[in-house]
């Protein structure tokens, strides 16, 4: 298995656990009460939303990953979405990592 398979699979397995945020008010409000770790950000989503979510990221020093579609997204988590945010540290410590890898850092 890839490592891109491998981090769509452990974003399914943090969606069964129940570490996953989704939704743009829900996912702006833990943004701003530091409760994210990781955000997933669709590379197809609209320009505003890419924008905002990027820049509120970046301000409140979470980790971010634009290098998966929302249907890639989508089917790891089982239902439609382009943001994804991870609140469990342990499960976004392992993200980090895997999507380092895709990276080749």
């Amino acid at each position: 298995m890839d490592n891109k398979q491998a981090t769509l699979n452990f974003l399914g397995l943090a969606q069964r656990a129940r570490k996953t945020v989704s939704g743009q008010e829900i996912l702006l409000s833990e943004l701003r009460a530091n409760k994210l770790r990781f955000l997933f950000i669709a590379s197809d989503s609209g320009k505003d939303t890419f924008k905002k979510f990027t820049d509120k990221s970046k301000s409140y020093n979470v980790p971010t990953n634009t290098m998966f579609t929302g249907e890639e997204l989508s089917d790891a988590v089982g239902m439609k979405r382009s943001l994804i945010g991870i609140s469990d540290p342990g499960m976004a410590k392992k993200l980090i990592e895997l999507t380092n890898k895709l990276k080749g850092e």
